[in-house]
């Protein structure tokens, strides 16, 4: 699934990460662990292509994704669930979701949803993760408690199907209630085609 040789990663100077390897195969989870700044972070970001950082290694998705950009890693089937989830003021939360798995459905090739396809979707996603449909009517991850926008993260993976999926933190600021909901989504997608870290 993902194949990572001798990658090394610098931002300003400052080496993050050192050589590192690490092969996931197909139906696999891995936890990566370390004290802050060991370079976890600094590793989901460049698998999503974030900017500034300066790499050399070889990264493998059955392909190159060194080179390609942000939405082309996502249409090979990466994503990643922010550690925190940022607010983006103006822009509906299920237009999110219904152009974002459009554009993925589009660049395969697939058909795309239409309204009533993408509706009947995202109702059958919300109810196995127990998210509030009513929070899709609003603004992306605005006013959202911290567990609120974790599971739309995860509701997202639902939908998106992805082959790999990068969780940074996803713990981070949940209470016992929204953890365990959280973990019984991502379980609920597990199978032999994906893995995750």
């Amino acid at each position: 699934m993902l194949n990572i040789e001798n990658l090394n990663a610098k931002i300003e100077d400052k080496e993050i990460l050192k050589g590192l390897n690490l092969n996931i195969k197909p139906g696999e989870v891995h936890a990566i662990m370390g004290p802050n700044g060991s370079g976890k972070s600094t590793l989901s970001n460049i698998l999503s292509e974030k900017k500034g950082y300066e790499i050399n290694g070889m990264l493998l998705l059955k392909v190159k994704i060194y080179y390609l950009e942000t939405e082309e890693r996502a249409h090979k089937g990466i994503f990643l669930a922010f550690q925190y989830p940022l607010e983006i003021p103006g822009v509906n939360t299920n237009t999110f979701l219904k152009t974002s798995i459009n554009a993925i459905k589009k660049a395969r090739g697939e058909k795309e949803l239409d309204a009533l396809e993408f509706l009947k979707l995202i109702k059958k996603k919300s109810a196995e993760l127990k998210f509030d449909e009513k929070i899709l009517s609003r603004q992306l991850n605005v006013g959202f408690s911290g567990g609120e926008k974790k599971k739309n993260e995860i509701l997202q993976m639902s939908i998106l199907n992805p082959k790999l999926s990068i969780l940074d933190e996803t713990d981070s600021g949940l209470d016992i209630d929204a953890l365990r909901i959280v973990s019984e989504g991502v379980n609920s997608l597990r199978n032999k085609d994906n893995s995750f870290f």
